[in-house]
């Protein structure tokens, strides 16, 4: 009960004990719920390695990463998952140190969905899928910033994006292993086309602002293939919406209780929330799968 309110529930080790107290007439101290958690996330070492393992080994995962206050300053909670596996880990950097600390990425050799942060793209083993939704948010950016009643190259652009999901959505549901070659080659050129406009009015337009909102077009072009891999690989999502999910929670838990005090029990709290999501993702309750990890028989993962 304590582990089920304190991490998946997200009240602070304070309000835990208050609530344990009041509901149990039991006194429990906010360092007594503290210990407690780390007893748990102790015994989730051969589970850690084990999802790990399973996500380095897939075809197909996703990876994010999203601040974290710990001890008063920013951390990062990364973030590496798949249909049946997630992978939390907190680290002081946001970049290549973590990524290679969290233990996937050095050596996945799958598809890896990511937004445009550089540091993803240090992993030459592996295929990227560039986030679209990512994408698409830019290129919102980019045509609200545009004047008014005006065409822009943005909106062609991401209209171009949204109507190559439709077609693999379109193919999918019709059992069809690949999408329509001439509706697919329509809309990759509209896509071009727009970026090679966007690219050309950064040229013609000077300033900070412009460059900024232009600089979708030039990785747009240049990164064609990763935004578009989707298209011919249905098995990989168009976007990194598996990944936002599984990672909010991290911001819910700061949201509702506030900055993790130590990076010790950020490290806790990170192990296991990745083993209740990943129970979950095999339809195994959080209370059931905490049940076995407090009574010392850890549930773990089948393989595949």
């Amino acid at each position: 009960m304590i582990i089920y309110l304190d991490i998946g529930q997200f009240l602070s080790k304070k309000r835990t004990a208050q609530a344990l107290a009041e509901l149990f007439a039991v006194p429990v101290s906010p360092g007594a719920v503290a210990a407690l958690t780390a007893r748990a996330a102790g015994r989730l070492d051969g589970f850690l390695e084990r999802v790990r393992g399973q996500i380095a080994a897939s075809g197909v995962a996703g990876f994010d990463e999203t601040g974290f206050r710990v001890e008063g300053k920013l951390a990062w909670v990364h973030c590496a998952r798949t249909g049946k596996y997630t992978l939390l880990v907190v680290h002081s950097r946001r970049g290549k140190q973590a990524m290679d600390a969290m233990g996937v990425l050095p050596s996945f050799a799958g598809v890896a969905i990511h937004d445009a942060w550089a540091p993803y793209d240090t992993y030459t083993e592996a295929g990227h899928q560039l986030c679209c939704a990512h994408a698409l948010r830019e290129l919102q950016a980019v045509t609200d910033a545009a004047p008014a009643g005006g065409w822009c190259w943005a909106t062609q652009a991401a209209e171009a994006l949204t109507t190559m999901q439709a077609l693999v959505n379109e193919a999918i549901a019709e059992g069809r292993d690949s999408v329509d070659p001439t509706a697919l080659a329509e809309q990759a050129a509209r896509y071009r086309s727009a970026a090679l406009i966007g690219i050309s009015q950064v040229r013609d337009r000077p300033g900070a602002l412009t460059r900024k909102h232009h600089a979708p077009a030039r990785r747009l072009l240049e990164r064609q293939d990763d935004y578009l891999r989707f298209t011919w690989r249905f098995a990989v999502a168009p976007d990194n919406d598996g990944c936002e999910r599984d990672i909010r929670m991290a911001k819910l838990r700061q949201k509702v209780s506030g900055c993790l005090r130590t990076l010790a029990g950020a490290r806790h709290f990170c192990a296991i929330r990745s083993y209740l999501s990943t129970a979950a993702k095999h339809g195994l309750s959080f209370f059931d799968a905490l049940v076995m990890l407090t009574e010392g028989r850890t549930w773990m993962p089948t393989a595949g």
